[in-house]
C-alpha cells in the first residue's frame, strides 16, 4: 500500500484537529509526576547518609591535611547510609559507631573534639601514628562508653586533660606514649577503677608519680619511662595494684629506694627501672614476688647486697643489676633460679667467689660480672651451663688456672676473662668451643704456648692475649683460622718466625705482635690481606729487608709499627701506595738510602717517624706537600742532609717537628710559618743564618737548638747604625714607659675618687631604691613549666642569705616555692637604665626558652616588673664546677667526686654534647660565648649543665640580640678566649684599665665583634678541658705574666717534660688505662685549643671523641676497654725526652690513633 493512501484513510477516520487538544496535557502531567518522584528520592537517599554520625567523622575529616587522607579515607563518602562500612570505623549490631581504628596512615591534624554525635556508643578511639599533633582535647573525657583510648606515636603537646580521668570512668586501656605531652601525671589518675593498661612512656611528663595509682587495682601494665624529668620515689601505694605484671619507668629521674610494698604484687612479672636515680637496696620482699620473669634495675645508684631472697623467684629469666654501687658477695641462691637466661652484675663493687651453683642452671645463657673485685677461682662447674653463650669475667681479681672443663662449652660464643690474676696455660680444651667468636685473656699471668687447637675455631674473629707471659712459637695452623679479624699477642715471650700461612687471613684487620721476641723477616705473603689497616711488629729482633711486594695489596693498611727491630735495605719506593696510611712508624732500625719521594702520596698521612736509623740524603720536597701530617715528623738521628724545602712552609697543622743528629744546612725559614708547632728540635745540624723572629722560636729551650755552631740565635746586630737604632728604641721604650706610669697613677686616682663618691651615693639610695620597686608589683609572669609560683613568695627569698652565685650581669638564688616544696635557682636582672643588663636578660631568654637538652640548664620561666627581671632554672644542687675542682663551698662529697676521673670525665662529655646541641642541631644554631667553669652548673649526680646564656647570640649574629642590643664591649672570660691578634678599640682598654692589659693583644675572634665563630665556643671548651684535667684554673700567676693554661701546657710540653706531670696531682696514682683516658682527653684539649680556628674540631666532632675515650678499646691494649659497648677511638698524647746516643733515641709523639676494637 502507498504511503500516501495510508494517510487518506486515517485522515477519514480522525479529524486532524482533535489530537492537540488530549493527548499533548495528559502526557505532561505523565512528565511532571515522574520527575517529582525521582527528586523526592534522590532526597530521602541524601538524607539518609548524612546522619549525626557519619557528619561528625565527615567535618573532621574535612580538617585533615595528610598525604594518606584521599587514600586511607576514600570510602568516607556522604553518599553511603551510614559509617559502618567506612576503613577504620566498626558499628555495633544496631548500626551505631562503636569503634574507630586507624592507624600509621599519615593523617596531619588534631585529635576530633566534636564527637557528641558518636559519644553514647563509641567505646574504641584509637590514632595511634597518624601524625596528630595539639593537644589532646578534654572533651573526649566526656565519652561514657569511651574503655579504649589509643593516641600513641604522635606529636601531640600539653598536657594530660584532667577530664580523661573523671570518676565513673569505663577506660580500661590509655595509650599515650611517644608524644610531646608535658607537666605531671594528675592525681585524678586514681578515679580509673577499671584501668587495665596506663603507657606513657617517651614523652616529656614531669613532677611525682601520684600516691593515687595505689587505687588501680585491676591495672596490669605501668609504663611510664622516657620521661627524664620525672622525678621522685616510686610511691609505697603502688603495691596495692595487686594485678600488676609490668612496672616500666626506665630513663627517668625517679629516686629513692625501692619500696618493699612491690612484695604484694604476686603477678608482677618485670620491673624495669633501669638509667634512672634510684638508690638504696633491693628490697628482699620482691623474692616474694613468685611470677617476676625479668628484673632490670641497671645504670642507677642502688647500694648494699644482693638479697639472698631473689633465689626463691623460680621463673626468674634475666637479673641485670650493672652499673650500681651493690656490695657483698653473690648469693649462692640463685644457682636455685633454674629458669635464669641472662644474670649481668658489672660494673659494681661485688666481692668473694663466683658461686660454684651457678652451674645449676642449665639454662643459662650470658653470665657477666666483669669489673668487680671477685675473687677466687673460676669454678668448674661452669661447665655445666652447655647454653652459655657469653661469659664474661673480665677487670677482677680471679687467681688460679683457666678451667679446662670450659672446653665442653659448645655454644659459648665470647670469652673475656681479662685483667686478672690467672696464672697456668691455655687450655688445649678451648678447642671444643667449636662456637666461640671472641677470646680476651689479656692482662693475666699465662704461661706457655698458643694452644695450636684453637685455631681451629671456624668462627674465631677476635684472640686478644696482650700482656701475659706466653712462649714458644705461633703455631702455622693460624692459617686455618679464616674467621680471624683481629689478633693480639703483644708483651709477651713469643719467639720464632712470624708464619707464612698468616698470608691466607684474607679477612684479617688488626695484627699486633708488638714487644715480643720474633726473628726472621717479615713475610712477603702479608701483602694478601688485602683488609689489613693496623699491622704492628715493634719491639721484637725481626730481620732482613722489606719485601718489595709487601705493601702492593695493602691499600686499606692505616697503621704501620716497625720500630726497634733490626730490618735493614733501602725504604721501597712503593711505600707511596699506602694511601690510607695516616701513621707510619719505622724508627730504630737500620734503614738506609734515600727517604722515596713516593711517600709524598700517603696524603693521609698524620704521623711519620723514621728515626734513629741511617738514612742518607735530602728530605723529599712531596713530604711538605702531605696535608693531613699534622701529629709528628720525626727524621732525628739518621745522616740526612741538605736544606729544609720549601714546600715545609705548607705542614701548618704540623705539631711536633724533629730534625735533630743530621747533617742538615741553611737557614730556618720554611719553618718560620708553622703556626701550629708545640715541639720543634733541630739541635746538631749544621744550621745557619738567624732563627726566625717568631715568639715560639723565642721560647725554644737552648737544647733544641744546640749544635748549630753557624746559627745565630740573639744580638746578631751587624753594624753600628744598627746598634745606634736599638739604643733609639730603647730611650724611646723608657720615656713612653715613665709617660705611661704617670697617667696610670692620674687615671688611678680618679678612678678612686669615682667610686668613693659612687659608694657613698649607692649607700644613701639603697633604701630608696627598695622602695623605688625593684621587687615591687606588678609583675608579669611567663612559665614554660607548670608551677605554681607567685612571686612575691620567691621574692621573700632574694636574701644574701640564699644567694648561691653571680653571674656577668645579676645575681642568682636559691628558692623554694611554698605550695610544692621544690626548690628553684633564681636569678635577678636588676635593669634599672642599664640597657646592657637589660639585653643580657632579654638574650638569656631568647636563648633558652627554645632550647631543651639535658645538659643545657632549664629555663622554667620568668618574671618582670619596671626595674627588674627574674628568670627561674631547675636548681642544681653541687653548684659550679668551679667551685668543684677549686674547691670553693665543695663539701666532703663534692671532694671526693672531684678526685674521681670518671666524674671529670662525664663532666667534660656533657658540656661537649650540649655545646654540640646549640651548634649542630638548633636552627639557627647558637653560640655560647662565655663557656668556662663558673657557667658549668653540676646536678644531684654531678651531670653538667651549661649556664648563663647573658651574651649568646645566633651563628652569624654577633649582636646577641638584634640590631639594636646593647652588648658588652667583649664576650667571654680571660683565658678562655681564643689568642691571636686585636683589633679592641683602643679607647675601650684605656677607658676601663687605663692601659692596654696584655691579655687584649691576644683576641683575635673577639676583634670588633665581628669575627665570632663556634670555633670560638671550642677554643674555651678546650681549655675548660685542660682546666679539668691539670685542675689548674685558665690564668694563675705560675704560669708567668699573660699565660694561660693552654699555653703553660704547651710550654711544658716543649720542654719535653712527661705529660703525666700535668695532671692534677688528684688524679694521680690512678690506674694505668684511666692515666692513658686523660692523656687522650689531653689531645683533644689541645686540639680544640689550637690557635688557628681551622685547625679545630667541632664541638659534635668532640662529643664524639670524648665518648669514645669513656667506651675505647686501647690500639695499645684491648684490654683497657671497661664498658658495655665501645666505639673505640683512642687519643694519646706522650712527650718523651731525646736521649744522647743513637740507641735510645728519642721519639717524640704526640699520637691519635683510630682503632675499633669493640664491644667487650
Amino acid at each position: 500500500m502507498l504511503p500516501s493512501s495510508r494517510g487518506v484513510v486515517d485522515g477519514a477516520a480522525l479529524p486532524p484537529t482533535s489530537k492537540p487538544l488530549f493527548f499533548f496535557p495528559f502526557l505532561l502531567q505523565c512528565l511532571l509526576c515522574f520527575f517529582f518522584l525521582l527528586l523526592l528520592l534522590l532526597s530521602s537517599s541524601a538524607a539518609a547518609a548524612i546522619n549525626g554520625q557519619g557528619a561528625a567523622l565527615l567535618a573532621w575529616k574535612r580538617t585533615l591535611n595528610g598525604s594518606s587522607v584521599e587514600a586511607g579515607l576514600s570510602n568516607w563518602s556522604e553518599l553511603d547510609p551510614n559509617p559502618c562500612g567506612w576503613f577504620g570505623v566498626s558499628c555495633g549490631p544496631d548500626g551505631r559507631v562503636v569503634g574507630i581504628n586507624l592507624q600509621y596512615i599519615d593523617l596531619i591534624g588534631s585529635v576530633p573534639s566534636n564527637l557528641t554525635a558518636i559519644a553514647p556508643s563509641l567505646t574504641m578511639l584509637v590514632l595511634s601514628g597518624t601524625n596528630l599533633t595539639g593537644p589532646i582535647p578534654p572533651e573526649l573525657g566526656e565519652l561514657p562508653q569511651l574503655s579504649h583510648l589509643d593516641l600513641s606515636d604522635n606529636a601531640l603537646s600539653g598536657e594530660i586533660p584532667v577530664s580523661l580521668f573523671r570518676p565513673g570512668s569505663r577506660l580500661q586501656r590509655l595509650l599515650l606514649n611517644s608524644n610531646r605531652l608535658e607537666g605531671g601525671i594528675p592525681d585524678a589518675i586514681g578515679n580509673l577503677t577499671d584501668l587495665q593498661l596506663l603507657i606513657l612512656y617517651d614523652n616529656q611528663l614531669a613532677g611525682t608519680i601520684p600516691a593515687s595509682i595505689g587505687r588501680l587495682g585491676k591495672m596490669e601494665v605501668f609504663r611510664a619511662g622516657g620521661n627524664k624529668n620525672l622525678i621522685g620515689a616510686l610511691p609505697e601505694e603502688i603495691g596495692n595494684c595487686s594485678s600488676l605484671t609490668m612496672i616500666g619507668l626506665a630513663e627517668t629521674s625517679i629516686t629513692g629506694s625501692l619500696p618493699a610494698s612491690l612484695g604484694l604484687l604476686q603477678q608482677l612479672q618485670t620491673l624495669a627501672v633501669y638509667t634512672a636515680l634510684l638508690s638504696g637496696p633491693i628490697p628482699p620482699e620482691l623474692g616474694q614476688c613468685g611470677e617476676l620473669q625479668n628484673i632490670y634495675l641497671y645504670e642507677n645508684s642502688m647500694t648494699g647486697s644482693i638479697p639472698p631472697a631473689l633465689g626463691r623467684l623460680k621463673k626468674l629469666k634475666n637479673l641485670l643489676l650493672w652499673q650500681n654501687n651493690f656490695v657483698g658477695m653473690i648469693p649462692p641462691e640463685l644457682g636455685l633460679c633454674l629458669e635464669l637466661e641472662v644474670v649481668d652484675l658489672s660494673i659494681n663493687g661485688l666481692t668473694g667467689g663466683i658461686p660454684g651453683t651457678l652451674g645449676n642452671i642449665t639454662s643459662l645463657q650470658e653470665l657477666q660480672l666483669s669489673m668487680n673485685q671477685i675473687s677466687g677461682s673460676i669454678p668448674p662447674t661452669i661447665s655445666h651451663c652447655r647454653n652459655l653463650t657469653d661469659l664474661e669475667l673480665d677487670n677482677n681479681q680471679i687467681s688460679g688456672t683457666i678451667p679446662p672443663d670450659l672446653g665442653r662449652l659448645d655454644n659459648l660464643q665470647t670469652l673475656y676473662l681479662w685483667q686478672n690474676r690467672l696464672e697456668g696455660g691455655i687450655p688445649e680444651e678451648l678447642a671444643g668451643c667449636t662456637n666461640l667468636e671472641a677470646v680476651d685473656l689479656s692482662q693475666n699471668a699465662l704461661t706457655g704456648p698458643i694452644p695450636k687447637g684453637i685455631f681451629s675455631l671456624p668462627m674465631l674473629g677476635k684472640l686478644l692475649l696482650l700482656d701475659n707471659d706466653l712462649s714458644g712459637e705461633i703455631p702455622p695452623s693460624i692459617g686455618k683460622c679464616k674467621s680471624l679479624i683481629r689478633f693480639r699477642a703483644s708483651g709477651n715471650r713469643i719467639t720464632g718466625k712470624i708464619p707464612v700461612e698468616i698470608g691466607g687471613l684474607k679477612n684479617l684487620s688488626f695484627l699486633d705482635l708488638g714487644s715480643n721476641r720474633l726473628s726472621g723477616p717479615i713475610p712477603a705473603e702479608f701483602s694478601s690481606c688485602r683488609n689489613l689497616t693496623f699491622l704492628d711488629l715493634h719491639g721484637n729482633a725481626i730481620a732482613g729487608t722489606l719485601p718489595y711486594t709487601l705493601f702492593e695489596g695493602l691499600a686499606l693498611l692505616q697503621f704501620l709499627d716497625l720500630s726497634k727491630n733490626l730490618i735493614s735495605g733501602e725504604l721501597p719506593s712503593n711505600l707511596g701506595l699506602l694511601a690510607s696510611m695516616t701513621k707510619l712508624i719505622l724508627s730504630g732500625n737500620r734503614f738506609s738510602g734515600q727517604i722515596p719521594t713516593e711517600i709524598g702520596s700517603c696524603f693521609r698521612l698524620q704521623l711519620l717517624d723514621l728515626s734513629s736509623n741511617a738514612l742518607s740524603g735530602e728530605i723529599p720536597a712531596s713530604l711538605g706537600k702531605v696535608p693531613a701530617l699534622e701529629i709528628a715528623l720525626n727524621l732525628s738521628w739518621n745522616s740526612l742532609s741538605g736544606e729544609i724545602p720549601h714546600d715545609f712552609s705548607g705542614l701548618s697543622r704540623l705539631a711536633i717537628l724533629d730534625l735533630s743528629h743530621n747533617h742538615f744546612s741553611g737557614d730556618l725559614h720554611p719553618l718560620a710559618v708553622l703556626q701550629n708547632l708545640v715541639t720543634l728540635d733541630i739541635s746538631f745540624n749544621n744550621f745557619t743564618g738567624r732563627i726566625p723572629n717568631s715568639s715560639f722560636f723565642s721560647k725554644l729551650p737552648i737544647i733544641d737548638l744546640a749544635g748549630n755552631p753557624e746559627l745565630c740565635l740573639a744580638g746578631c746586630i751587624d753594624d753600628t747604625a744598627n746598634a745606634n737604632r736599638a739604643i733609639s728604641r730603647r730611650a724611646a721604650h723608657i720615656a713612653t714607659a715613665t709617660l705611661l706610669s704617670a697617667a696610670v697613677v692620674f687615671l688611678g686616682m680618679a678612678l678612686l675618687i669615682f667610686l668613693s663618691r659612687r659608694r657613698a651615693t649607692g649607700i644613701g639610695n639603697t633604701v630608696d631604691e627598695e622602695k623605688d620597686g625593684e621587687l615591687a608589683p606588678p609583675w608579669e609572669v611567663t612559665l614554660y613549666q607548670k608551677l605554681d609560683i607567685v612571686v612575691a613568695d620567691i621574692t621573700r627569698n632574694l636574701t644574701p642569705a640564699n644567694s648561691v652565685g653571680k653571674g656577668r650581669s645579676g645575681v642568682v638564688y636559691s628558692a623554694r616555692v611554698p605550695s610544692t616544696g621544690t626548690l628553684i635557682a633564681v636569678k635577678k636582672f636588676r635593669i634599672g637604665d642599664d640597657m646592657a643588663v637589660a639585653a643580657a636578660a632579654g638574650t638569656e631568654i631568647a636563648s633558652l626558652a627554645r632550647v631543651r637538652h639535658r645538659n643545657i640548664v632549664r629555663l622554667l620561666g620568668w618574671a618582670a616588673n619596671r626595674r627588674t627581671r627574674l628568670l627561674f632554672y631547675d636548681f642544681l644542687p653541687n653548684g659550679t664546677l668551679g667551685e668543684f675542682l677549686h674547691g670553693g663551698a665543695l663539701g666532703g662529697r663534692g671532694a671526693a667526686a672531684a678526685m674521681e676521673w670518671e666524674v671529670r670525665l662525664g663532666i667534660a662529655i656533657g658540656v661537649a654534647e650540649g655545646l654540640a646541641y646549640l651548634h649542630h642541631d638548633c636552627v639557627p644554631a647558637i653560640i655560647h660565648r662565655d663557656v668556662k667553669a663558673d657557667n658549668v652548673l653540676l646536678g644531684d649526680r654531678y651531670e653538667a649543665c651549661l649556664a648563663d646564656f647573658g651574651v649568646a647570640c645566633v651563628a652569624g649574629d654577633t649582636s646577641g640580640g638584634g640590631p639594636a642590643a646593647v652588648q658588652p664591649p667583649f664576650a667571654g672570660s680571660y683565658g678562655y678566649i681564643a689568642p691571636g691578634n686585636t683589633n679592641l678599640p683602643l679607647f675601650y682598654s684605656n677607658l676601663v684599665y687605663g692601659f692596654t692589659p696584655k691579655f687584649l693583644t691576644s683576641l683575635p675572634e673577639y676583634g670588633c665583634m665581628m669575627r665570632i665563630t663556634k670555633k670560638s665556643d671550642v677554643f674555651s671548651f678546650g681549655v675548660l678541658l685542660l682546666e679539668i684535667i691539670t685542675g689548674r684554673r685558665p690564668a694563675e700567676g705560675s704560669f708567668g705574666e699573660g699565660q694561660t693554661v693552654a699555653g703553660w701546657v704547651r710550654d711544658r710540653l716543649r720542654l719535653q717534660r712527661d705529660p703525666v706531670e700535668l695532671l692534677d696531682p688528684r688524679l694521680q696514682g690512678r690506674p694505668d688505662t684511666q692515666v692513658q683516658e686523660m692523656l687522650q682527653a689531653l689531645g683533644i684539649a689541645l686540639l680544640c685549643a689550637s690557635h688557628r680556628p681551622d685547625d679545630r674540631p667541632s664541638m659534635k666532632d668532640v662529643a664524639v671523641l670524648l665518648r669514645e675515650i669513656r667506651h675505647e678499646d686501647s690500639s695499645s691494649a684491648d684490654a683497657n676497654g671497661t664498658r658495655k659497648a665501645s666505639a673505640a677511638v683512642s687519643i694519646s698524647a706522650a712527650v718523651r725526652s731525646p736521649s744522647p746516643a743513637p740507641s735510645t733515641s728519642p721519639s717524640l709523639q704526640c699520637s691519635i690513633t683510630y682503632s675499633a676494637d669493640g664491644f667487650r
